[in-house]
């Protein structure tokens, strides 16, 4: 188990977003998290990486859990987690190659392994002939791509998806699950939030649906109501 969340409880001013939150993830799992626009699934990956704190209850991650990590643990916490957002979040002023090397100039990783971890997580993505291209030069599917590669820069042992394909055809969006899917099978958990149903039916993996604002159901994948 890399992942547990036990009792949780995070409410926003005058909102209740989780009352009793409980679920587990184990090592080299894939699963979903589905639900409505805005029940949570944001902030579910927020409390994952310490951007927030519950209220009550614990989140463990990996050898850290929210009660007792400290603020200086938190940068070592998400050096461990790969993140890819719905928005890619990449440096538009530099290349493809620039913005892997800055990650890892960011995290100290030594000047001898720099070029092999750029040039295997471009590879692992598919990437690896457009090193030197801007990110305007390239294709949503791309740019999402690319931001794949920089989340497993430093063979993370979860990977959090946000909304991945949020801005992309459902052709890309597949391609990007194919990827994910690869990633997991080499030994990398993943968690993917999404409320694209269509790319759910796709894969055979375990859903978790937040419901009501407060709880987590596992779903049978066969009897998923969307």
């Amino acid at each position: 188990m890399i992942l547990s969340f036990e009792h949780v409880e995070f409410h926003y001013p005058m909102q209740q977003v989780f009352g009793d939150l409980n679920f587990d993830l184990n090592d080299n799992e894939f699963a979903f998290v589905i639900g409505k626009s805005g029940i949570g699934k944001s902030t579910l990956m927020q409390l994952i990486y310490m951007n927030l704190r519950p209220d009550s209850g614990t989140v463990q991650v990996g050898d850290f859990d929210s009660i007792t990590i400290k603020p200086s643990q938190i940068p070592i916490l998400r050096r461990k987690l790969g993140i890819v957002f719905q928005d890619f979040k990449l440096l538009q002023d530099r290349n493809v190659y620039e913005n892997l090397l800055f990650v890892l100039k960011a995290t100290n990783t030594p000047s001898k392994e720099i070029k092999r971890k750029i040039n295997d997580a471009l590879s692992d993505v598919g990437l690896s002939h457009k090193r030197l291209s801007m990110p305007n030069e390239l294709s949503g599917g791309e740019q999402q791509r690319v931001a794949i590669s920089r989340a497993i820069l430093n063979d993370p042992f979860l990977v959090l998806a946000d909304e991945p394909t949020g801005n992309l055809d459902p052709d890309t969006s597949s391609e990007i699950l194919s990827i994910l899917k690869t990633i997991n099978k080499k030994g990398t958990a993943v968690l993917v939030a999404t409320h694209n149903y269509d790319l759910i039916k796709k894969a055979n993996e375990r859903i978790i649906k937040l419901e009501d604002g407060k709880a987590l159901k596992v779903v049978i994948k066969q009897k998923m109501d969307a």
